[in-house]
């Protein structure tokens, strides 16, 4: 089992910017792939960002693409997503989430198999 931490949400205005950690605990040795999806009030869950944990590749939504960074730190397990130039269209609640055996692209939630609560990101126009 692995369990994850979310922290750093908040509200911001338009053009600010927010930093999401995310800390894995547990069984972390068979991580393979962190990622962060968003769900916004009505709509259905999207993917966000990903970082492969050996390697550190990346890979981003077109609609973060730019603005976002995904990095990890693992040593510390941890993930974080550094938000840039955030819109009002960016307010959702942040998911992280570990991938342990990819079988999926690395947007697709079905691969992740450990999910963290959510924090909520308010970006105020």
């Amino acid at each position: 089992q692995v369990q994850l931490a979310e922290s750093g949400g908040g509200l911001v205005q338009a053009g600010g910017s927010l930093r999401l950690s995310c800390e894995a605990s547990g069984r972390t040795s068979r991580i393979s792939r962190m990622g962060w999806f968003r769900q916004a009030p009505g709509r259905e869950r999207e993917f966000a960002a990903a970082i492969t944990w050996t390697g550190g590749m990346t890979f981003y939504a077109d609609s973060v693409k730019g603005r976002f960074t995904i990095s990890r730190e693992n040593a510390k397990n941890t993930v974080t997503l550094q938000m840039n130039s955030l819109k009002p269209e960016d307010t959702s609640l942040y998911y992280c989430a570990v991938d342990e055996s990819p079988s999926y692209r690395s947007g697709d939630e079905r691969g992740y198999e450990y999910w963290g609560q959510g924090t909520q990101v308010t970006v105020s126009s």
